[in-house]
């Protein structure tokens, strides 16, 4: 893989501001209006990854959870959905750094070298990156909340969950922090979107993969692999909120669903 590459922003001034005072004061009035549970031993969130009118005020509850831990990660494993690129596997890239309005966040190249060399599930992939928002939409709020902790980004294409699982539980440590990137369903009418995501959020809730994966989520795949290692290690999920593009910025005839969920340790 080449070296000193950074990963320019795709979505900037779309999907979120491309201003960095008006990202950054987006992102503090979301975190300033969201009110999750007090948790603590927090290992992992999943969070939302629309245009932030739409699915900030949701992200914000799991990333204001973060934030109010008493430690802070050393490494995030991010995780997301490929929208753009078809592919098998988990898609890596050889960027060094992702970059956004404000900075740049650095790629933990060795974890990602070592993942490529160990399992072929995993591939060298950047032009899966290139234009794909999934991860990128969670790097301002991590980088609001954190300072200089480097991400394995990781884009699931057409991959059995429970095999990324299981390779990525023999590099998890104990001060990692694992970020999955999802929205739930799309377009269907407010009330029936309620039904589906509340089906999916109630299977998660419970540990039950098979009705995670037969919901409607485009970030199945990766909540799949949370759930596995999750439950390998006695992680216990939470929610934190749930509403849809209806109770936001959007009208309420083709919605799509968020949610903020974290998964806690004893």
């Amino acid at each position: 893989m080449e070296s000193s590459r950074i990963r320019l922003p795709a979505v900037a001034g779309t999907f979120y501001p491309g201003s960095v005072a008006e990202l950054q004061k987006m992102i503090e009035t979301y975190l300033a209006e969201a009110t999750p549970p007090q948790l603590t031993g927090v290992r992992a969130i999943i969070a939302p990854h629309a245009g932030y009118i739409y699915s900030g005020p949701t992200a914000a509850f799991s990333y204001k959870l973060l934030k109010n831990q008493t430690t802070k990660p050393t490494r995030i494993l991010l995780m997301g959905p490929a929208h753009r690129v078809w592919f098998r596997g988990v898609a890596l890239a050889d960027y060094t750094a992702f970059e956004t309005p404000m900075g740049e966040i650095a790629v933990d190249s060795e974890t990602i070298q070592k993942l490529l060399e160990d399992n072929d599930i995993f591939q060298p992939l950047s032009q899966a990156h290139s234009n794909e928002h999934s991860l990128e939409v969670q790097l301002p709020f991590l980088q609001k909340i954190y300072d200089a902790i480097p991400i394995v980004p990781m884009l699931f294409g057409d991959v059995d969950p429970t095999a990324v699982a299981e390779t990525l539980n023999s590099y998890l440590e104990p001060d990692d922090i694992v970020v999955v990137s999802s929205d739930l369903s799309h377009y269907h009418s407010y009330a029936e979107a309620q039904n589906l995501d509340r089906d999916l959020i109630d299977a998660l809730l419970r540990g039950d993969q098979i009705g995670v994966a037969r919901g409607e989520a485009c970030g199945q795949a990766p909540i799949v692999t949370l759930m596995t290692i999750a439950q390998q290690h006695n992680w216990h999920p939470h929610l934190l909120d749930y509403r849809n593009s209806g109770d936001t910025a959007g009208d309420r005839q083709h919605v799509v669903g968020y949610t903020a969920v974290a998964y806690t340790e004893d």
